[in-house]
């Protein structure tokens, strides 16, 4: 069983902003390695103190054996990192799915290449009872340490009990959960779960509520337990939204924690207003009106349009920007200019020419 290093612990306790890594393709639907290191230097360069690889904006289509693309992108990533020099410093977390064996695979793909955690996604699993999913989820945290994943049943999650992650998180090596439920009543169930163990302190709280997220990392959750109040907090995200804009992210969640240090009511209040705005711009980004249809093209597009991709194309070719997508993408940048990263983007560019 692999332990997670103190330093990395520590650091993922602290919270940080962690993008969801997209794939970089050339017109025929083939890897672009150069675009995908770009990708990752970007994401160090903006300040992202982790990064998530092999997840749903990887595209799960890297796992088909026609396309066997997952151990490559593991594999680019994790090598780019420590050429950064960050090797001690990134978090890295690999997605890990499928049934049992499958998953047991690809965490130790995640391990050999160097990876800290596995972000476990229970997606598509709808056979298996939940018991059957704790079993599953023992077997690789006897593999790689685990970062829990709560996932949304409209990209192909499925509804999980207060019962189920309850067990969930007394399972000793689980350090993380992303709630990514997009439903308050869901996300409540989670962190009441977490609250009521005695793993609390051991579990750091991640949100992937891309809807909700300024809201998410403001709350403090507050439950008694055995006659004492138990608190806990979302200290940080691991984002699709993230995948773009990142710098600001990052001095965002700066901006979270000083607020919060500072018990500061006015600054909480206008993080509250600017979450508003950051929701109508994810509505955007994932295409919610299209049923999230276009949410990874729709993050294609924006770093397409900074030069970080040379194209918005996907693994699927009918994967694709909803009818009316782009011009939602062109209303929120112009009208929330101050959550976008273009110039930041384009002297970090103008630096690497």
């Amino acid at each position: 069983m692999h332990r997670l290093p103190t330093s990395i612990k520590e650091k993922l306790h602290s919270g940080t902003v962690i993008p969801a890594h997209p794939l970089a393709l050339t017109a025929d639907r083939k890897i672009d390695e150069y675009r995908q290191r770009l990708l990752t230097q970007y994401y160090l360069a903006s300040g992202a103190g982790g990064l998530a690889v092999g997840v749903h904006t990887t595209q799960f289509e890297i796992r088909k054996p026609e396309i066997n693309l997952f151990e490559t992108v593991l594999n680019i990533a994790s090598d780019e990192i420590d050429n950064q020099g960050q090797k001690k410093d990134c978090i890295k977390i690999a997605g890990i799915c499928g049934p049992l064996e499958q998953a047991k695979h690809e965490a130790n793909i995640a391990i050999t290449h160097g990876y800290h955690l596995g972000l476990l996604s229970n997606g598509g699993l709808h056979a298996l009872s939940e018991k059957e999913l704790i079993h599953r989820s023992e077997k690789i945290a006897e593999i790689i340490p685990v970062f829990g994943f709560y996932l949304q049943p409209a990209v192909g999650g499925r509804y999980l009990s207060f019962e189920f992650w309850k067990d969930f998180v007394s399972i000793p090596n689980v350090h993380a959960i992303k709630i990514a439920a997009f439903n308050r009543y869901q996300t409540l169930d989670v962190v009441r779960a977490v609250c009521e163990s005695d793993r609390r302190d051991e579990i750091a709280m991640y949100t992937g509520n891309d809807d909700n997220i300024i809201a998410d990392l403001l709350t403090s959750y507050r439950f008694t337990v055995n006659g004492n109040q138990i608190e806990k907090r979302m200290v940080g995200g691991l984002l699709g939204h993230w995948a773009v804009w990142t710098n600001k992210a990052v001095a965002i969640l700066s901006q979270i924690k000083k607020c919060i240090s500072n018990n500061d009511s006015g600054g909480i209040a206008d993080l509250l207003s600017k979450g508003i705005a950051i929701t109508d711009m994810n509505a955007a980004l994932f295409d919610v009106k299209n049923n999230f249809h276009g949410c990874i093209a729709g993050i294609h597009e924006i770093l397409r349009r900074q030069k970080l991709l040379d194209g918005i194309w996907c693994l699927n070719p009918n994967e694709s920007l909803s009818s009316g997508q782009l011009e939602e993408l062109d209303r929120v940048c112009n009208q929330y200019p101050e959550f976008t990263d273009d110039q930041f983007v384009t002297e970090y560019l103008g630096r690497k020419v």
